[in-house]
């Protein structure tokens, strides 16, 4: 299992109120909220996932092309959220990369939907196999 990831934002406020809004829906929980960082954890398994945002101490453009972060998945139970998901990112006007869809290429009942959040950062939310 996982147990945290950092990522480095260029906004960190920015970035807050952009997640603050998100992961609520992807299961996650405000965490931690200092000046020089915030964080996440994953709701009810323990040990839990943490996902950590800091302060880009050197500004440059992300590219998921380029060595590093290709992108961040969050697995959701049911296909309803990641719609939920998808109505959030249009309503904050993130880029939209793949509407929610089925990936057979994955394996059968992989559906997903896939946004850049306001770094760029490739984000996914799927449903691996409908819950229930």
């Amino acid at each position: 299992m996982l147990g945290h990831l950092g990522v480095n934002v260029s906004d960190l406020a920015r970035a807050k109120a952009y997640y603050d809004q998100l992961m609520p829906l992807l299961g996650f929980e405000s965490y931690l909220t200092a000046a020089d960082q915030f964080a996440y954890r994953r709701l009810g398994g323990k040990p839990g996932t943490y996902l950590f945002f800091y302060p880009a101490l050197q500004q440059g453009d992300y590219s998921r092309h380029r060595t590093g972060l290709q992108h961040l998945a969050f697995i959701v139970p049911a296909r309803q959220a990641v719609h939920a998901v998808y109505a959030k990112v249009q309503e904050l006007g993130s880029a939209v990369i793949h509407t929610p869809q089925e990936f057979p290429q994955y394996h059968p009942g992989y559906y997903a939907v896939f946004w850049q959040d306001p770094d760029g950062f490739m984000l996914e939310a799927v449903c691996h196999r409908q819950a229930g």
